[in-house]
């Protein structure tokens, strides 16, 4: 057999990001499984988690036998099993889809940077577990009225062409506003769905947290969610288009945290780098400059709301340093 090629630096940095989000992962599903009264919605969870554990111990296996420390991540004292029920039904489910929509781009990205044949086979085995329990849990929300679809429209019966730029602008001589097309739509559709569960999340967090740093920068997150939100309810009703976007799920009134608050924070900073990566994507999709405009705005107030809660991180000792480069 052919010598295995030693992993490369951007290997290791994508397996030591891989654990860290993976343990996290599994111990916000540990904790709804524990406090889920839905048989199904457990069934899933605990199916996941199956799936999941064996996953973080190849990683282990693969950093050690390349002579690699592997990462603490997020282990059971950062999970409160005794916590009350922080979330009403479906929340739980709702949540874990968005962290396998999560997963699977960050998935993409890492198979690109990895060569090694086990690595990338590694990633395949990722990528279709997400994908089986990314359709699952969507399946369940749909099944039990809790994620609507997004609107439905005619079916086009001819094609066409794009012949004038005024389309980019959005609007004619008049001022008039043209029409959102089905792939504009759904990119807000998507939006308005991730940044409604992610502001009742942060919600939560600030809730029961008993840090007041920490606190302030969940209310700054939930704030910053309210007004995306809002621009882009604003957008769509300006098209006469009444999205049935999720509720996101309620949060009850408990004030115990069932996570640590490393955790927290550290949760609400990958959000917020998914959300900076997934609006830079979807731009390139956008042909309406208003659009593309206030977009802008939001992944710029994004982008600092992500390097505060690094610099909280690291105020308080909570962040793990990535592996260095040899100088």
């Amino acid at each position: 057999m052919p010598k295995q090629n030693k992993m490369s630096s951007a290997e290791v940095g994508i397996l030591w990001m891989t654990y860290h989000k993976k343990t996290m992962i599994l111990r916000i599903v540990d904790y709804f499984i524990e406090t889920s009264d839905d048989q199904k919605a457990k069934a899933l969870m605990q199916g996941l988690v199956k799936k999941l554990n064996p996953m973080v111990d190849e990683i282990s296996a693969l950093l050690k036998k390349d002579g690699a420390a592997v990462p603490i991540g997020f282990t059971m004292e950062d999970v409160n099993l005794e916590a009350p029920n922080l979330y009403e039904q479906g929340f739980d489910i709702t949540f874990c889809r968005i962290l396998k929509e999560i997963s699977m781009g960050m998935y993409a990205l890492h198979t690109t940077l990895s060569y090694r044949e086990d690595i990338i086979m590694f990633y395949k085995k990722l990528t279709d577990i997400t994908q089986t329990y990314y359709n699952l849990f969507t399946q369940y929300l749909l099944d039990n009225r809790i994620l609507p679809a997004p609107n439905f429209t005619e079916m086009p019966t001819s094609n066409e062409y794009i012949t004038d730029t005024s389309y980019m602008k959005g609007t004619n001589l008049l001022g008039h506003k043209r029409p959102l097309n089905t792939i504009e739509f759904g990119l807000l559709f998507h939006s308005l769905e991730t940044n409604i569960t992610g502001m009742q999340l942060m919600k939560s967090f600030a809730q029961c947290t008993k840090d007041e740093e920490a606190k302030k920068y969940f209310i700054k997150g939930q704030n910053l969610t309210k007004e995306i939100i809002k621009g882009t309810e604003n957008i769509l009703l300006e098209n006469n288009v009444q999205p049935a976007a999720a509720s996101g799920g309620v949060v009850t009134t408990s004030t115990i945290a069932p996570f640590s608050d490393k955790m927290m924070v550290f949760c609400c900073y990958l959000l917020g780098g998914f959300s900076i990566g997934s609006q830079g994507f979807a731009n390139a999709f956008v042909l309406r400059n208003d659009i593309i405009a206030k977009s802008g705005i939001y992944t710029k107030d994004v982008y600092g709301y992500v390097l505060e809660g690094a610099k909280l991180m690291m105020s308080k000792g909570w962040m793990a340093e990535p592996p260095k480069m040899e100088s």
